[in-house]
């Protein structure tokens, strides 16, 4: 029980402080770039209609399609640890391979290319 109530005290004198500090820590005189509207690298004094690059944007999309995948090796290491860890490296080999031949039909798609 003690130590409980110690760790509780704790917890919540340092949660405390450090909600305080974050009060009072940051500068309160922000610059012309922070209270500009736009924070996305592009002129907001242009127009608001300009053309983004496509390309751009599928480059950014398949690297979150193929980095979100990734994650899903993660808990290969407590997998090996299981009944059967040969059933574990098929579904990661499987997985692998998958991830492999979407990157090889993007690549001859010519999805990663970035100029044309």
């Amino acid at each position: 029980m003690n130590l409980t109530m110690a760790v509780i005290t704790i917890t919540i004198a340092l949660s405390m402080i450090l909600a305080i500090v974050s009060f009072w820590l940051p500068q309160m005189n922000p610059d012309h770039e922070k209270l500009s509207p736009y924070e996305c690298g592009f002129d907001p004094l242009g127009s608001a209609r300009l053309p983004f690059s496509l390309r751009f944007f599928l480059v950014a999309i398949l690297f979150l399609l193929f980095d979100l995948e990734i994650a899903l090796l993660l808990p290969l290491p407590w997998g090996d640890q299981l009944a059967s860890p040969l059933l574990t490296l098929v579904w990661a080999t499987a997985v692998l391979v998958l991830l492999t031949l979407g990157l090889v039909y993007e690549w001859l798609q010519g999805g990663l290319e970035w100029a044309e």
